[in-house]
């Protein structure tokens, strides 16, 4: 019992400390490791966890999901690109990530929507200030994705330590 119990919290662990991971390595789906360690514990752990704490960090688990896969096409869209150029950067800016590491989200969607912008017959100013925009789309995301995950981190600990 009490090597399954190490295995677990290990297991737990890592689920934390990969959603955690997002920090430095945007590739890293944060909102669904910390959902995979909300119900890994919730299924194996020691104590239950209640259905309103569930829940709740279930939806912003889901959430932080949802702020990852759409904060950069969402910022482009909204400062006035088409949805083609939208769904082209995001996948400039993914493929980047492997050559350039983090840095190569930010340029391949800058990069990406200022390129298409100029194709599609903006003048500069506009393409500039559209992948500009898109480009702080991009790092709210990031940064809401960890407030989020830093919220569910320290609801959980709440939840198990003090209730």
């Amino acid at each position: 019992m009490v090597v399954w119990l190490r295995w677990f919290s290990l297991s737990l662990s890592c689920c934390w400390s990969l959603g955690w991971s997002e920090v430095c390595f945007p590739a890293v789906p944060s909102g669904l490791f910390s959902l995979a360690g909300i119900w890994a514990y919730a299924l194996f752990g020691s104590d239950p966890l209640g259905p309103l704490a569930l829940g709740g960090l279930t939806l912003a688990a889901i959430g932080t999901v949802v702020v990852d896969h759409v904060g950069g096409p969402v910022a482009a869209k909204l400062s006035g690109s088409s949805n083609r150029t939208a769904l082209i950067a995001a996948a400039v800016g993914f493929v980047l990530l492997f050559v350039l590491g983090p840095l190569g989200i930010i340029v391949g969607v800058i990069g990406a929507v200022f390129f298409l912008e100029l194709v599609e017959g903006a003048d500069t100013e506009t393409a500039a200030k559209r992948s500009i925009y898109t480009a702080a789309g991009v790092l709210g995301s990031a940064l809401a994705q960890l407030l989020l995950t830093g919220t569910i981190l320290l609801a959980f600990v709440v939840v198990t330590v003090v209730f």
